[in-house]
């Protein structure tokens, strides 16, 4: 007996039409509501334009060529894409699913009846709903939501710190410059002195001793702007390695001497909304999210399984769709759902602690940085009357050198403590603004 020749009836070839266009807007719908709701991306900030070649790079500058460059930098923004592509997946859970399943299937019959057919065909689409599952689904995208913001504020501090490694570089860069131009002058002073010297002892009111006690000054001081270059050559490269530009070229100065501070009580006020510490409570909210995923467990799954068949054969043939409703009671695991929520609650309260310690942290890390501004800003105004003081007292040592009130080494002398106070009043000024920096960077006030 030939076996039956299965036709498809006229108008389910629009029907097929029709089903597939609905599944295309089903789907259309589907990721249509997953990008709307993923797309905002927390905390993404301008780019910074870094400037052109040439130019004389200003602090600024130099950071935005640092965020740039920065591979730490990088790699917190694609762990920020991880958190987004997490929040994606956990959607899916209450989201319909939509496939398409196409089956050819051979059996041993001899094709005399719809259940002996030697090929068994089947085309269908597949739908499935999930309708409840103890909420799991709502606490994981609420979980990967504090995950993304927990992963932006990481990223934000990452930018604060290395904001201050560039401070650093580049106020280390401007410090060194600025000593071997002070270098530079006295022994362009000492030089002087020589020539002096060398005129009076042409006179006889010199000794040459006394020349040379200067020459050998003048040897020193050399020897010390040697050490200064080498110092501002590695501060160079620094901010040439983080910056990205190779070679740094010109720098500019923009930043004022001596930089305002706040009140104590201002800066402290700030702890709880640093970055870090922002970070610590959104991973604090993760572990508690985490808490209620696994104790959704408990609860029973409820979903919805449908199939609309497009092509099949034997006694079915006629049964164009059918539904479902399942419903899966746990009852017994083996004490799987109970270790993994009590895993999940220890965990939630080590983040906790972990928040707790983050900040506490913060509030001794302004503490420390605000007590070493003050100190370095009180030093910076004895320095500066030092240096006042120096320069007098040189200028009195010169003027009373020529009617030979005091000697050579009384003026040599006065040069050097001249030129000790000037480098001290340097890298003190230095100093007091990478601390300014660092108690900034210490409350996460700074972009």
């Amino acid at each position: 007996m030939r076996n039956p020749v299965i036709s498809r009836p006229p108008g389910r070839e629009i029907l097929f039409l029709k089903a597939r266009s609905l599944v295309a807007s089903l789907l259309e719908m589907t990721f249509f509501i997953i990008l709307t709701i993923s797309a905002p991306s927390f905390g993404e900030e301008p780019k910074r334009q870094p400037p052109p070649q040439g130019k004389p790079l200003t602090l600024s500058d130099c950071y935005a060529l640092a965020l740039k460059t920065s591979e730490t930098i990088a790699i917190h923004q694609e762990l920020i894409a991880q958190a987004e592509a997490r929040f994606t997946q956990s959607l899916s859970g209450v989201l319909p699913r939509v496939s398409f399943s196409s089956s050819d299937k051979r059996q041993d019959g001899s094709g005399s009846s719809a259940f002996t057919l030697k090929t068994v065909p089947e085309r269908k689409f597949v739908m499935s709903q999930p309708l409840f599952s103890g909420f799991k689904e709502f606490a994981a995208m609420a979980g990967t939501k504090a995950e993304k913001r927990q992963r932006v504020q990481e990223r934000i501090r990452a930018e604060q710190l290395l904001l201050l490694d560039v401070a650093d570089a580049f106020t280390l860069l401007l410090e060194q410059s600025e000593d071997l131009r002070t270098l530079e002058t006295t022994r362009e002073v000492l030089l002087d002195r020589i020539n002096e010297l060398r005129q009076r002892e042409d006179l006889g009111r010199s000794r040459p001793s006394e020349r040379l006690s200067a020459q050998t000054q003048v040897y020193r001081v050399e020897a010390e702007m040697e050490l200064v270059r080498s110092r501002e050559t590695a501060a160079a490269q620094l901010l040439e390695f983080l910056s990205g530009r190779e070679p740094i070229g010109e720098i500019l100065d923009t930043e004022p001497s001596t930089p305002a501070v706040g009140d104590r009580e201002s800066y402290l006020a700030k702890a709880g909304s640093r970055p870090d510490v922002r970070a610590a409570e959104e991973a604090m909210e993760v572990a508690k999210q985490q808490v209620r995923v696994e104790q959704g467990k408990y609860w029973p799954t409820v979903g919805l399984e449908g199939n609309y068949y497009v092509e099949r054969v034997g006694n079915a043939k006629d049964v164009t769709w059918d539904a479902a409703l399942k419903v899966d009671v746990p009852l017994f695991e083996g004490g799987q759902t109970r270790g993994a929520v009590r895993q999940a609650a220890s965990q939630a309260a080590q983040a906790k602690l972990q928040f707790s310690q983050e900040r506490r942290t913060a509030l001794h890390e302004i503490r420390d940085a605000y007590a070493q501004v003050e100190a370095a800003l009180i030093r910076n105004a004895a320095l500066g009357r030092a240096l006042e003081a120096s320069e007098e007292s040189y200028r009195f040592q010169v003027e009373e050198y020529r009617p030979n009130l005091v000697n050579n080494l009384e003026v040599l002398q006065a040069i050097r403590e001249f030129q000790d106070a000037h480098r001290d009043m340097i890298h003190a000024k230095f100093e007091s603004r990478r601390l300014v920096w660092r108690l900034r960077v210490a409350a996460g006030e700074v972009p």
